[in-house]
C-alpha cells in the first residue's frame, strides 16, 4: 500500500531525488572526463561470410541509440556451421554464440562467420584430449604444461592429432598448425602445404600430402622421420618413436624404434586403417578383423578374436576397437579403467581414440564420453556422475556422486568457487551466490554477500537449503526455518514457521511447504506470487522470479504470480513428478522421464520437447537443465558436456531478457546490479518516467545520462570489483526514489 503525504512534502522529496540523480550523474561524468560526447545515434554494420545469414536484425547498416541492446541471430545454411562474430566484438555478449546481443556504444562493424560443416572427431594425447567441432573450431582439456591445450584460436580445422605433449591441426587450405612442446621442433609445421592428414607421435609430427608422399619434423633418433622416399601412402600413424604408413594397395610400411617389433608389419595385407601406440602397431583389415604387433606385456596385441571392427585406436598400453554395431571393445592395461567400455554409455559410438591411459569416444549425436585416468582432467569432456543440479542467475551448480560440487558460468562474485567443497548432500543457486548443505547439517556458501546472504556459518541441523535473489533459506530438522540476506520485502521473516517440510526461494519471496500439504509465503507480493493460502494437497514447491509453483499429489500443478510470459499456464499438466521455476518459465518432469515447459522462451529455455530419461530438472534465468538417469546433463542453449556436432558455446553471459513494459535503459545501474530487471532498476525507471521526464530539466538530465553512461557502464562491466562500490553509491538514490514513487500526494 502506498503512503499518502502532503503535496509540498512530496514535491520536496522529488526535488531532492532529482538533485541526487544529478549528483551521481556529475560524478560519473567527472570520472569519465576527457570522453567525447556521444552522437545521437550509432551505426551498426552487419556483414556475413558465405554459408549463412543474419536474420536479426539483418545485414547492412542500422542506426541505434547509444547504449541500446541489439539482439543478434545468425543462421547457417544447410551443410554449414556458424563459427563466431568477428570485428568490433568487445561489447557482444558472447562472440561464439549464433544467438547473442551487442551493446551499441559506438559505431561498430561486425561479421557473422560461417564454414562448411566438418566431421567431428576426437584425439587423445598422453594426458589431454582434443575435440574437433563441426564448425572447425577445436577444444581441449587436460594436461597443458606445454600449452598443448591452447587451441582456442584455431579456425577452419578439418582434422586433429594429439602427440605426447603437442597438438596438431590440419586447416581446410592444407596448411597445418601446432601447439605444445617444441623441444625437438615437432611443432615447426608452419611452412607445410597441400596436407590432407596429420599424425602426432611422441616427439615427431607427420603430414600426408595429397600426392601420397610424407613430410616429417621432430625427433629422429630412431629414424622415425625418415619417410622422404615413401610414396602412394593413404594414411599415416605415429607412435612414441615409430611411424606407420598405409599404402593404397593395403600393405604397410614402418620405420623407427623397433625394440618390441612394433615395425614388423611388412607382411600385412588387406589393411584399411593403421594405429600406433607407445610400442605397438595395430592394423584393421577390410574384413573387420584386426592384427597387431609389438609390445604385448599387458595384452594390448591380443586382438585376434575381434570381428566386425570398423576403426581401431592404439593407446599407451591398450588397444580399442569400434564395432559395426557402434559398441566398443578394448584390451590391454586397465590400470585406470581405460578399457571399461562395455557399459550402456558406450553405445552409438562413431569414433574412438586412445591416450596413454584413457579412452575417448564420440556418439552419433556429437556427445563425447571418456574413461580412464583423469589426474589432469583429460576425461573432463563433460559433467558426469551428477546427482543434483541447481541453476542460478548466470551460473550452474552440480552435485556429484562423491559429494563434491562443480560449477560453471559467471564467477564475478566467486559463486563458482566450490572446488574445495566436500561432504555436500544438496546444493542451491541464487542469483549471484551458491549454497551447499553438508552431511553434518551445516551450510557453506560462496558468492555475492552484499546483503549477508552467505552468512550461514552458525547454521546447524539443516536438512535443505534454498537460495533466492539476495537471500538464503535453511530448513531445520525440527521443521522450523532460518533465513539470512536481503529482507527489504520481508522475505527472511520466517521465524514463526513450523512443521515445514520444504522451502523455496524466489527473487524477493520465500515459500514453505507444510507437513499438511498447505503452503506459506513471505516477501514481495506485487505479482501475487504469495497468493498460496488456499493451496492444499501440495507435495513440492518451486519459486521463480515473481511466481510460485506447487505440485499436487495427483500429479497436477498449480501456479500463481507473474504470468506475463505464460509461465503459470500449467492447468492442463498431468502426471508431473517434479516442478522447477526459472525467472519467467516453469518446468515439469513427467513420470515417463519427459519434460514440459511453458513461459519465456527467449533463449530456448522451453525447448525440452525431445528430452528423455530425465530424473531431475532445474531452471534458471535463461536455461533449463535436465539430469539424465546415467548422471549426465542435458541443457538448453548450453553445453556442460562436449557436443562436437552442436558446436554450442559454454555457459557465459546470456542475452538480456525482454524488458518489462515501460522499460528503458539504466545503463550504469544495470552494470552495477548485473541485470536489467533488478528491483532497484525498476524503481529508478519509475522515478525517471514519473518525475524526471515530467519536466524540461529532468528531460535534459536524462538526455545527458544517455550520452555519457554507456562507456561508464561498459567500464563497470569490465571491472566487476567496482559493482559493489557503485551499488553503494546508488543506494541513497534508490532509497529516496523508492520513497517518492511509493507515496502519493494528498
Amino acid at each position: 500500500m502506498k503512503m499518502t503525504i502532503s503535496p509540498g512534502r512530496h514535491h520536496y522529496l522529488a526535488r531532492v531525488g532529482i538533485f541526487l540523480v544529478t549528483a551521481i550523474l556529475v560524478a560519473g561524468m567527472v570520472g569519465c572526463s576527457g570522453a567525447a560526447p556521444s552522437a545521437p545515434y550509432y551505426e551498426l554494420t552487419i556483414n556475413v561470410t558465405p554459408g549463412g545469414s543474419v536474420i536479426t536484425p539483418g545485414e547492412g547498416i542500422f542506426e541505434h541509440e547509444p547504449g541500446e541492446s541489439v539482439d543478434l541471430v545468425a543462421r547457417a545454411e544447410e551443410g554449414y556451421r556458424f563459427v563466431e562474430w568477428t570485428g568490433d566484438v568487445g561489447s557482444i555478449g558472447d562472440a561464439d554464440a549464433a544467438e547473442t546481443y551487442i551493446i551499441v556504444s559506438d559505431n561498430y562493424s561486425i561479421t557473422a562467420s560461417f564454414v562448411p560443416k566438418r566431421t567431428p572427431m576426437v584425439a587423445a594425447g598422453t594426458w589431454y584430449t582434443m575435440g574437433l567441432q563441426a564448425n572447425g573450431r577445436v577444444v581441449a582439456v587436460g594436461d597443458n604444461y606445454y600449452g598443448q591445450c591452447d587451441v582456442d584460436s584455431w579456425r577452419n580445422v578439418t582434422r586433429i592429432a594429439a602427440g605426447y605433449w603437442h597438438a596438431v591441426g590440419l586447416e581446410s587450405d592444407g596448411t597445418v598448425v601446432a601447439a605444445g612442446r617444441n623441444a625437438s621442433e615437432q611443432c615447426n609445421v608452419s611452412n607445410w602445404t597441400d596436407i590432407k592428414q596429420v599424425a602426432a607421435g611422441g616427439w615427431h609430427t607427420l603430414g600426408l600430402k595429397s600426392d601420397g608422399t610424407l613430410v616429417a619434423v621432430g625427433l629422429n633418433t630412431s629414424a622415425q622421420c625418415d619417410v622422404g622416399n615413401w610414396t602412394d601412402i593413404v594414411q599415416v600413424a605415429a607412435g612414441a618413436g615409430h611411424t606407420v604408413g598405409l599404402k593404397s594397395d593395403g600393405t604397410v610400411v614402418a620405420v623407427g624404434e623397433n625394440g618390441d617389433g612394433q615395425c614388423d608389419a611388412g607382411n600385412w595385407t588387406g589393411i584399411i586403417y593403421v594405429a600406433a601406440g607407445i610400442a605397438h602397431t595395430v592394423g584393421l583389415r577390410s574384413d573387420g578383423t584386426v592384427v597387431a604387433v609389438g609390445q604385448n606385456y599387458d595384452g594390448q596385441c591380443d586382438v585376434t578374436g575381434w570381428t566386425g571392427i570398423t576403426q581401431v585406436a592404439a593407446g599407451g598400453l591398450h588397444t580399442v576397437g569400434l564395432k559395426d554395431d557402434s559398441t566398443v571393445v578394448a584390451v590391454g592395461s586397465n590400470s585406470y579403467g581405460q578399457c571399461d567400455v562395455d557399459s550402456q554409455s558406450w553405445t552409438d559410438i562413431v569414433q574412438v581414440t586412445a591416450g596413454a591411459t584413457h579412452t575417448v569416444g564420440i556418439k552419433s549425436d556429437g556427445w563425447v564420453i571418456a574413461v580412464g585416468e583423469n589426474g589432469w582432467g583429460q576425461c573432463n569432456v563433460g559433467w558426469t556422475d551428477i546427482t543434483q543440479v541447481a541453476m542460478g542467475g548466470y551460473h550452474l551448480v552440480g552435485l556429484k556422486s562423491d559429494d563434491s560440487v562443480v560449477a560453471v558460468g559467471d564467477n564475478d562474485y566467486g559463486q563458482c568457487d566450490v572446488g574445495g567443497w566436500a561432504n555436500i548432500t544438496q546444493v542451491a543457486a541464487g542469483y549471484h551466490h551458491t549454497a551447499g548443505l553438508k552431511s553434518n547439517g551445516t551450510v557453506v556458501a560462496v558468492g555475492d554477500n552484499y546483503n549477508g546472504q552467505c552468512n550461514v556459518v552458525g547454521w546447524g541441523n539443516i536438512t535443505q537449503v534454498a537460495a533466492g535473489g539476495g537471500h538464503t533459506v535453511g530448513l531445520s530438522s525440527d521443521g522450523t526455518v532460518v533465513a539470512v540476506g536481503d529482507n527489504d520485502y520481508g522475505q527472511c521473516d520466517v521465524g514463526g514457521w513450523t512443521n515445514i517440510t520444504q522451502v523455496a526461494a524466489g527473487y524477493d519471496h520465500t515459500v514453505g511447504l507444510q507437513s499438511d500439504g498447505r503452503v506459506v509465503a513471505v516477501g514481495r507480493n506485487h505479482k501475487g506470487q504469495r497468493n498460496v493460502a488456499y493451496w492444499t494437497d501440495i507435495i513440492q514447491i518451486a519459486a521463480g522470479y515473481d511466481h510460485t509453483v506447487g505440485l499436487k499429489s495427483t500429479g497436477r500443478v498449480v501456479a500463481t504470480g507473474d504470468n506475463d510470459y505464460g509461465q503459470c499456464n500449467i492447468s492442463d499438466w498431468t502426471d508431473i513428478t517434479q516442478v522447477a521455476a526459472g525467472n519467467y518459465h516453469t518446468v515439469g518432469l513427467r513420470s515417463n522421464g519427459t519434460v514440459k515447459a511453458v513461459g519465456d522462451d527467449y533463449s530456448g529455455q522451453c525447448d525440452v520437447g525431445n528430452w528423455e530419461d530425465i530424473i531431475q530438472t532445474a531452471a534458471g534465468r535463461f536455461r533449463t537443465v535436465g539430469l539424465e538417469d546415467d548422471g549426465t546433463l542435458v541443457a538448453t542453449s548450453l553445453l556442460v558436456h562436449w557436443n562436437l556436432s552442436l558446436s554450442l558455446p559454454p555457459l557465459r553471459y546470456p542475452p538480456p531478457a525482454p524488458l518489462p513494459p515501460g522499460g528503458g535503459d539504466c545503463f550504469i545501474a544495470t552494470a552495477a546490479y548485473g541485470t536489467p530487471i533488478a528491483e532497484e532498476i525498476q524503481i529508478l525507471r519509475e522515478f525517471r518516467d514519473k518525475y524526471l521526464l515530467a519536466n524540461p530539466f529532468g528531460q535534459a538530465l536524462v538526455d545527458i545520462y544517455y550520452r555519457v553512461s554507456p562507456p561508464i557502464a561498459e567500464f563497470i562491466t569490465e571491472h566487476p570489483s567496482l559493482k559493489p562500490i557503485v551499488r553503494a553509491g546508488l543506494g541513497p538514490v534508490v532509497a529516496l526514489s523508492t520513497l517518492v514513487v511509493s507515496t502519493t500526494p494528498a
